[in-house]
């Protein structure tokens, strides 16, 4: 398995706050799989581990790690990115 890219340090203060956003519940269920997957990150877990115990998919482990290590806590913000759908004037109608 090649060596991570992206590896996930918590501060004290993060993981407090990371764990007190799971205990409270209260966020999105987005927000909290997030959450799982930095702690899960930070205790040493391999994606494939982490992937299996947060019951998400290995992309999602990956972006994850990514925002973090691109902006911290802000990981947790940042929404879904919609796929574009084709724009109207790149379909051909019929004449």
């Amino acid at each position: 398995m090649p060596a991570k890219k992206y590896h996930v340090e918590l501060t004290v203060a993060e993981r407090s706050m990371l764990e007190q956003m799971l205990r409270r519940g209260t966020h999105s269920a987005r927000r909290l799989t997030r959450a799982r997957i930095l702690l899960k990150a930070a205790d040493g877990l391999r994606d494939d581990e982490s992937a299996e115990a947060v019951e998400t998919s290995l992309p999602t482990i990956e972006r994850t790690r990514k925002r973090f290590a691109e902006v911290r806590l802000g990981a947790l913000m940042r929404g879904h990115v919609p796929v574009k759908s084709p724009s109207s004037t790149n379909v051909v109608r019929p004449a």
